[in-house]
């Protein structure tokens, strides 16, 4: 049973690990510690060899089928379309085989996160040695600048405060202290441990290793996205529907046309190659390139819009989801604290300024005066009771130290100070650090006034010296404790950081905390809040708008999430928040029913946010969640796609998501999602638009063969129509602009198949027009006495131009394809003139005549060929049309 160091003592820790606090372990005891427990680093399971991920990737039924149009081309004699089909099948092999090595990365990043130099004292010297050297009982001494190389029960602590976001989500350094606490308390709340990983910012400590490599907390995350799978996405579960279904459909329509064949008495050899045709003529063969292309150049746009793809299905991952999972802290926030409100002689004002813009002005709150002598002194404090330093580099203010201290310093930039001269006027004299135990910060500062006191922290403890408070015209008046904290608590309730500042004239150097005496001067308060990016509530609101769902995980207090969320929009005006310690209580029923009704949680540890998560995906949920710590890796791995901070987030983070922003910004989820939808919609299109001449394919066969008549076109002449225009037709759907409307969707249901009604109608109609006009133009042409190659190469041009004259339809799946402008995708109309030249010169080019077996048509042939076309287009425009009168009578009817 692990033991729950941060609620016992110093003491009883070091007695249970045999520890030594003088002088530490002796060298022997390190060499059979290591032997017992292993060295100090995060392994994960072996992975697979790259041969088993390899062969792993060809059990797939669309793989299937590509292998067997390879086999087919190479029954054909067709060296060149088996070798494109089989380089086809190697490329998506090779590149799932990497895809799955991922986790083993993300485990790789973990360890980098430990590896580093660990000061110990070990045989009553100080060492440095690598942290992998480290074992249980270890004494390990700590110093800003250091990554915590162990997770350590801190034993003596001076001034320690250490940067947990990357583990825990909170967005503050946390202060410690080696005071135990209780059993229950979160990880964040453990302010006697530090944890390996985290970073120390300031002070020194000396800590006992408690746990080492994977049974730290870094490495119980770690365990956690080992154990993650790879999520299929709803494209690829999509797509092993439709290509089993279309699999077996080839399988027994070859077999029908083989056994009906002999039944008629034709040579097993002519019905071979019958049935050849009719599988050739059936297999998509340009669907994986098309799937590839369209995904890869979302990839592109996603790029432009601040969105980096590392996995590829990915792109349109991101067109399904249902719920997105936001972090709050960068994502939805500014990543900045800010100083927005304060409380000085009595009455409250607002600061106002854009981001870390000096800029800005404070303004008065309700009867606030616009005079407040007590402003001043309140900000003056907040300069000199402050460690951060602030410069100019091109023009840009750069703050280093304490996030809250910048906040000071700008606030006091707002309100007209300037930082750098009143900092020069007031030299310090002394100062007490802040300190986890007393709760404040203390300077003793000398100037134009005299000697002051300068004291900032938590509001209780600085009240408890503070016998007067300035008012508005500057004099210290009694104090009002009460109206003090009831202003302090409803700033708190908002989601603020709180403030208390004072001073006390006079002091002396050294400064002791137990002679500060009980006459302070209270001056005020500063709320402080991490404050919303502009641009996140609109890319809330369009997300809602769209039918998908955002809640908020964080690490924060909740009190600071329901302020963010409520300003953003997430959840209700007043969200319902759940903490970390409630959902831990729930059994997975009752998460599910919970994660379907709240939209804010706070204090999430790793554990709970994979478990929300997986309570989503149990709803039906196509989920993408965003981080950028460790402590979010587990839920990214777990998350149908998962999003990585690029700026802020750790390599953990970023190895094991789908995505990276490159700009932090929730409104890029945004963007990425409508590229996203983008992406499947010209996907559909492609599809929706090849599936016809495969249907038509196979169907002329199969009526030729069952009729007993010659076939109106090869097997040779199928794969000319196949790859010729899939490369210069139906890639160029892959261009066509989002449209207008695709954010003003629902989501696509997860379970809808990838054809739906509607489509697989319009698919079989599209089909059956180039049937009949294919085989009504060969019958007509053998009955007028021409030869069966002139017949065969009028019926190829009726494919390839009722292919051209229907692509123009695919262009929108449900408007006119005029209404999304007319060259707003110039590709398509390249790849018209290109195939109708390249068609030309198949049937007049002596050697394509030679290859294909097709002759010279004449004028008349000609004409014929392109009014059947144009036929087939209206109809099938006539039948949006329909398709577009019947949703919208059935909206209507809904709506009254």
């Amino acid at each position: 049973m692990t033991r729950l160091w941060h609620a016992i003592s110093p003491d009883e820790c070091v007695a249970a690990l045999g520890a030594d606090t003088a002088n530490g372990l002796s060298s022997d005891e390190v060499v059979r510690r290591l032997a017992a427990d292993g060295p100090n680093q995060l392994r994960g399971k072996p992975p697979k060899r790259f041969i088993e991920r390899f062969l792993s990737q060809l059990r797939e039924p669309l793989i299937y089928i590509l292998l067997g149009s390879g086999v087919l081309a190479l029954l054909l004699h067709e060296w060149v379309d088996a070798s494109v089909i089989f380089l086809v099948v190697l490329i998506n092999a090779v590149v799932g085989a990497v895809q799955e090595a991922r986790a083993h990365s993300a485990i790789a990043a973990l360890a980098r996160q430990v590896s580093a130099l660990a000061g110990v004292l070990r045989g009553g010297e100080r060492l440095r040695i690598e942290s992998s050297g480290l074992v249980a009982g270890d004494i390990v001494l700590l110093e800003a600048g250091d990554r915590v190389p162990a997770d350590l029960r801190l034993l003596k602590v001076r001034d320690l405060v250490v940067d947990e976001a990357m583990l825990t989500g909170e967005s503050l350094p946390v202060a410690k202290a080696a005071i135990a606490v209780a059993e229950d308390a979160a990880l964040v709340e453990r302010h006697c441990m530090a944890y390996a990983g985290t970073l120390v910012l300031q002070g020194t400590a000396t800590g006992l290793v408690v746990a080492t490599a994977g049974r730290t907390e870094l490495g119980r995350i770690a365990a956690l996205i080992d154990a993650a799978p790879l999520i299929a996405t709803p494209l690829t579960r999509r797509l092993a529907v439709f290509s089993n279904v279309m699999l077996w459909i080839i399988l027994a329509l070859a077999a029908l046309t083989f056994a009906v064949g002999l039944l008629r008495g034709e040579s097993v050899q002519d019905m071979l190659m019958a049935a050849v045709a009719l599988a050739v003529g059936a297999i998509p063969e340009g669907l994986p390139a098309a799937l590839t292309i369209t995904l890869a150049i979302g990839v592109g746009r996603m790029a432009r819009r601040a969105a980096v793809i590392r996995r590829l299905p990915a792109v349109e991952t991101l067109g399904s989801v249902t719920v997105i999972c936001s972090d709050k802290t960068g994502t939805l926030t500014q990543n900045r604290m800010t100083v927005t409100e304060l409380l000085v002689g009595g009455f409250g004002y607002t600061l106002h300024g854009a981001g870390g813009a000096e800029e800005g002005e404070i303004r008065p709150s309700g009867a606030a005066p616009t005079e407040n002598r007590a402003l001043h002194p309140l900000l003056l404090a907040g300069v000199l009771c402050n460690d951060a330093q602030m410069r100019r580099e091109d023009g840009q203010l750069v703050f280093s130290g304490d996030p809250t201290e910048w906040a000071l310093l700008l606030a006091a930039l707002r309100g007209g100070l300037d930082v750098d001269a009143l900092r020069a006027r007031h030299e310090r004299l002394d100062e007490l650090p802040f300190d986890a135990r007393y709760q404040y910060m203390a300077t003793l500062n000398t100037g134009p006034e005299g000697v002051r006191l300068w004291v900032k922290g938590a509001l209780e403890r600085v009240l408890a010296h503070c016998r007067l408070a300035l008012d508005a015209h500057g004099v210290p008046v009694p104090l009002d404790s009460v109206a003090i904290h009831a202003a302090a608590d409803e700033m708190a309730s908002r989601g603020m950081r709180v403030l208390a500042f004072a001073y006390r004239p006079g002091g002396a150097a050294p400064l002791m905390r137990n002679s500060l005496g009980d006459d302070w001067v209270f001056l005020g308060l500063q709320g402080m809040v991490d404050p919303p990016r502009g641009e996140a509530e609109q890319a809330v609101a369009r997300c809602k708008a769209a039918g998908i769902r955002v809640v908020m995980i964080t690490g924060d207090h909740a009190a600071t999430a329901a302020g963010i969320a409520g300003a953003i929009g997430i959840g209700a005006k007043t969200p319902r928040v759940m903490t970390g310690r409630e959902l831990a209580a729930l059994d997975a029923d009752a998460l599910r029913a919970v994660a379907g009704e709240v939209s804010v949680f706070a204090r999430v540890e790793p554990e709970q946010k994979l478990r929300l998560v997986e309570a989503l995906q149990a709803r039906g949920d196509v989920v993408a969640m965003t981080g950028d710590g460790v402590n979010d890796a587990p839920a990214l791995r777990q998350a149908d796609i998962g999003v990585a901070m690029g700026r802020g987030g750790t390599d953990v983070a970023k190895e094991s998501s789908d995505m990276v922003l490159t700009d932090d910004n929730f409104a890029s989820i945004e963007a990425a999602v409508e590229e996203g939808r983008g992406v499947y919609d010209n996907l559909l299109k492609f599809i929706v638009w090849t599936l016809p001449t495969n249907f038509a394919e196979g169907v002329i066969i199969l009526v030729a063969v069952l009729a007993g008549v010659t076939l109106p076109i090869t097997p040779l002449q199928i794969l000319w129509i196949n790859m010729s225009t899939v490369l210069l037709l139906g890639l160029a759907l892959a261009f066509e602009p989002i449209e207008s409307d695709v954010m003003a969707r629902p989501p696509r249901p997860p379970g809808e198949p990838i054809l739906t009604r509607a489509m697989t109608g319009r698919i079989t109609l599209a089909g059956t027009l180039l049937v009949i006009g294919a085989f009504w133009l060969f019958e007509r042409e053998l009955a007028a006495g021409r030869s069966v190659e002139y017949a065969r190469t009028a019926a190829v041009n009726v494919f390839v131009f009722g292919e051209m004259a229907y692509l123009l339809n695919c262009r929108s799946l449900h408007r006119a394809w005029w209404r999304v402008g007319v060259f707003s995708n110039p590709w398509i109309w390249a790849g018209i003139a290109a195939m109708a030249a390249l068609q030309f010169a198949f049937t007049h080019s002596a050697p394509m005549q030679s290859a294909f077996g097709s002759v010279a048509i004449d004028a008349a042939s000609w004409a014929e060929v392109v009014l059947t076309a144009l036929v087939m287009s209206a109809i099938v425009g006539i039948e949006k049309a329909i398709g577009r009168y019947v949703a919208k009578r059935r909206t209507t009817s809904k709506g009254s």
